[in-house]
């Protein structure tokens, strides 16, 4: 694929030298390309792949969306073959908006293939196809320098073509029938309704979460260093779930805008208490997440499972390079740091290159990194690792009160930390030393237009869910 060949974040790949530790790096997602040739050198393949249920032959990683091996299918890439060089002018002039350097008529190209129907199909099976490829690419260094000992491996999550959520899979459970069949509605009163409501939300958040304690113990049992999760579930995603099922059971009359709220509040908190097995299942491993790209504020409208708070976990927001925040990003105290997120170039399947933005594309950046530092020194456990990226941040006035640390990762400085703590400094005066180090990365003069609207940027998706 040929891009834009000024584009200023397509970089040249450079090397780090062989260490003798290799990092792995859990990618939970949609499932990665282990045969891209840029990749598979680094692509960690399970030395002990198992003979039994339930991962049998759990070579490239497993597929828990569909419980078997196949953790990218191939036939996408004759499916979206024609549409190819749409999606990839779409995502180029995308950057531009998000730059605010696109032209009127890239914009009304833009806006076309928004009410374009097909092409917006197609463009969302390419997004959960190339999404885990992507992902992986940057956690191995393709969006910066590659580091050999960054070891990527898939597990998927996320099928590619959703055939149905699981929230219209559970309006035909006898459960929910029970609540909101006619007959319920009218031999049943309004409070017994949503005392059964309650409990009906119970069992669906069980239902979606399911899958993560499995994820988390296989994660556990590869031994991941890292894990990156550039996937969640919005508060208003979820609002838009608990509100169908509400107006199923409630007629217009008996419906209540304050009780719909506080039912997806406490949804919302179920599902990220029930989505922690994940974290609490491997200690040893560093889990990075993406903050989400409503931008909304984490700490008023959670997010699952970026709101998760845990010793070996930590929340990612995207910058428009060194700029500024990117308009589209999540943020808050709940969000740890931030990272590059926007027209970052790493790999497609099918041996290409090609941009994404997206706390999606911050998240691995920074998983990546961790990668190296623990490549650096084995012996840097999770929360060291955490402590180490968020006390070597750049400081930038732009991010005070949008991200805990007010700052963006230094990788240059994160390693330098590393170093020193192989010599026998704690973590904290590592960072400390490594500040006095290591320089800031200049902060680049903020555009002075007016940042694109939600819809100028259509394509920056809510993060890619397993709850739905």
């Amino acid at each position: 694929m040929a891009f834009m060949k000024n584009f200023s974040l397509v970089l040249v790949a450079l090397t780090f030298a062989h260490s003798s530790f290799a990092s792995t790096i859990a990618i939970i997602d949609s499932g990665s390309d282990y045969r891209h040739t840029a990749l598979s050198a680094q692509y960690e393949l399970n030395p002990r792949p198992s003979a039994l249920p339930p991962y049998i032959n759990d070579v490239y990683g497993w597929n828990f969306a569909e419980n078997n091996n196949t953790v990218i299918d191939y036939k996408y890439l004759e499916v979206l073959k024609l549409v190819m060089p749409d999606i990839q002018k779409f995502f180029v002039l995308q950057v531009r908006s998000l730059d605010k350097t696109a032209t009127p008529a890239d914009i009304a190209w833009l806006k076309l293939k928004r009410n374009d129907d097909e092409f917006i199909k197609k463009i969302g099976i390419f997004g959960n196809f190339a999404h885990g490829t992507h992902v992986a690419g940057i956690t191995g260094g393709h969006s910066t320098k590659v580091d050999p000992d960054n070891h990527p491996f898939a597990v998927k999550i996320i099928p590619t073509e959703v055939k149905l959520p699981f929230s219209v899979q559970f309006t035909k459970t006898e459960q929910f029938r029970a609540i909101s069949n006619p007959v319920s509605k009218f031999s049943m009163g309004v409070g017994l309704r949503e005392t059964l409501f309650v409990s009906a939300l119970r069992g669906l958040a069980s239902f979606q979460t399911k899958i993560f304690s499995k994820v988390g113990a296989y994660v556990n049992m590869r031994g991941a260093d890292v894990a990156n999760g550039s996937f969640g579930t919005g508060y208003s995603q979820l609002k838009g779930v608990v509100e169908m099922l509400y107006n199923m059971v409630f007629s217009e009359s008996e419906r209540s805008p304050v009780k719909l709220a506080q039912f997806t509040k406490d949804y919302m908190s179920l599902i990220i208490m029930k989505s922690r097995v994940m974290v609490d299942s491997a200690p040893h491993t560093l889990f990075v997440f993406a903050a989400g790209n409503e931008g909304t504020n984490n700490d008023v409208e959670p997010v699952s499972p970026a709101n998760i708070r845990a010793e070996n976990s930590m929340v990612v927001a995207a910058t428009l390079r060194n700029r500024e925040l990117a308009v589209f990003s999540n943020y808050g105290l709940m969000v740890d740091v931030a990272a590059p997120g926007v027209g970052i170039s790493s790999l497609y399947p099918g041996n290409e290159r090609g941009l994404m933005s997206g706390t999606s594309q911050a998240s691995p950046y920074v998983a990546g990194v961790a990668g190296t530092m623990k490549n650096i020194n084995p012996g840097l456990k999770p929360i060291e690792l955490k402590s180490i990226l968020m006390d070597t941040v750049d400081a930038k006035k732009w991010l005070v009160n949008k991200v805990k640390s007010g700052g963006v990762v230094n990788p240059e400085r994160a390693y330098e930390a590393a170093r020193l703590t192989n010599q026998g400094m704690t973590p904290f005066m590592a960072s400390v030393a490594a500040r006095k180090r290591v320089a800031d990365v200049p902060t680049e003069a903020p555009s002075v237009k007016a940042p694109p609207s939600m819809d100028d940027i259509y394509g920056i998706m809510p993060l890619i869910s397993p709850v739905n």
